[in-house]
């Protein structure tokens, strides 16, 4: 019981870590493909808004699908090391991002089709990731139970 608690533990902050590593990643491109100005607070809230309202289409468009695949990356690490490879431990890390991104979205003004766009991309990323996870042998042993 404790071995399979901590595996289920282990396997959610592998997931949330992968999807850190994807999240600079994402972070780290647009800074490189739409720096700050020069002279920019990163710490001033309002010219960070501004700034991101200024984004080219194409930035934020390769920010969803970054976001989109480090959804679904980290779900299926998630389930795949979780006990028993079931689903729940990628779709605990799929609500767990979506919810920081609808933070995320919330506080920069984001344009609709970007919202719509995320909406769609994380919980497909992490179904599929979730569902992918747990392999053809266990997928086929729970259709069995």
């Amino acid at each position: 019981m404790i071995a399979s608690v901590l595996r289920s533990a282990g396997a959610c902050f592998a997931g949330l870590v992968a999807a850190f590593v994807f999240v600079l990643g994402v972070e780290g491109m647009s800074s490189v493909l739409y720096p700050l100005p020069f002279g920019v607070d990163p710490s001033d809230l309002e010219a960070i808004k501004a700034h991101v309202a200024r984004y080219p289409a194409g930035v934020l468009l390769l920010a969803a699908i970054g976001w989109g695949l480090g959804t679904f990356v980290s779900s299926w690490l998630a389930t795949r090391m979780g006990h028993k490879r079931h689903p729940v431990h990628g779709l605990a890390i799929g609500a767990i991002l979506l919810a920081l991104a609808v933070v995320n979205m919330l506080m920069l003004p984001y344009p609709i089709w970007f919202w719509v766009l995320n909406l769609v991309l994380f919980p497909t990323g992490c179904y599929a990731g979730a569902r992918l996870g747990r392999g053809r042998k266990a997928a086929e042993h729970g259709a069995e139970a």
